[in-house]
């Protein structure tokens, strides 16, 4: 019976994409929504590109990977997914004289703040260079916002490995090696951080929700809500029963629903119960139960 692994995740973070700018303004990436808020977000491209990095620096995934093909940048002809964990996971498009693809098998959603944007500004010149040379200094705007934001991840477990794409030519893993590069994903997810201009910024999960479903599906996308209070933040913990509520094969899905969360962050951390019964605990929890449930699922145990 094949499985899906997916899960929806909240943190907190500052201004985490920029787009191309105005003048000497450089703006942040927005979505306008019909209700007047301005959300502003971190796309999809942005959190593989960190997953890829931190899977190179902290596992050593094989970046050697890209060519130039007739002015096109793209991965190169001569690696399949048994070189490439990134191939693997967030698939590729090869064209030549016969087109070679694969689909995602790691399915990201943007990071979309849970906040709305005010407009904040922050101005900022380079008077500490202009003074060494008796120079008059440059000026920036750059919008701010800080916010928690939510994206979502979904990994069909049964396609991990497994590649009939390459030059019609089958690729399949070992089983000990979907493993492995599962659970470094998972492990990349709960430790997500960003680079941005100066600052590292951490994308590790204050709130998950998920689990290891019977269907690829992302069920907590979008269901994910704040509830502003005038001294703290809450989960919208209604939505989320409801979307546990849903039932595919004749079984609901809170059934293989797991919440973890950091304590002190929301103010309604007894409500999360209501959300999966008896499977509620810390990130770390959240994650290691993933790991195992992901290695029964393989028959591989991969310490």
């Amino acid at each position: 019976m094949s499985k899906a692994l997916t899960l929806t995740v909240v943190f907190r973070a500052n201004s985490l994409n920029y787009g191309e700018g105005i003048a000497n303004i450089s703006e942040l990436k927005k979505i306008h929504r019909g209700n007047g808020d301005v959300l502003t977000f971190a796309s999809r491209q942005s959190l593989r590109y960190d997953i890829v990095r931190l899977g190179n620096e902290w596992f050593g995934w094989n970046l050697q990977t890209v060519d130039k093909t007739k002015g096109t940048l793209q991965f190169r002809e001569d690696i399949s997914i048994a070189e490439s964990v990134e191939m693997d996971l967030f698939g590729y498009l090869k064209t030549g004289q016969k087109s070679q693809k694969r689909a995602a098998v790691a399915r990201l959603s943007h990071a979309v703040s849970l906040e709305p944007y005010r407009n904040d500004m922050e101005f900022l010149n380079n008077m500490g260079l202009a003074e060494r040379i008796d120079e008059t200094p440059n000026l920036a705007n750059i919008e701010q916002h800080e916010s928690f934001y939510s994206y979502t991840v979904t990994i069909d477990l049964d396609k991990v490995g497994v590649d009939q794409g390459n030059k019609g030519k089958v690729v399949e893993l070992s089983e000990g090696e979907k493993v492995t590069r599962v659970t470094q994903l998972l492990d990349i997810l709960k430790l997500l951080n960003r680079n941005i201009r100066g600052r590292q910024e951490s994308l590790a999960p204050l709130f998950v929700v998920g689990g290891v479903y019977p269907v690829a599906n992302p069920f907590f996308l979008g269901r994910v809500m704040l509830e502003p209070k005038s001294k703290s933040w809450n989960i919208n913990t209604k939505a989320l029963k409801e979307a546990g509520q849903t039932t595919f094969g004749g079984q609901s899905i809170g059934d293989y629903t797991r919440v973890g969360y950091v304590s002190g962050v929301f103010g309604n951390e007894a409500q999360f119960e209501q959300v999966a019964t008896g499977r509620v605990g810390t990130v770390e929890n959240f994650f290691a139960a993933l790991k195992e449930e992901v290695e029964s699922y393989y028959g591989v145990s991969v310490q």
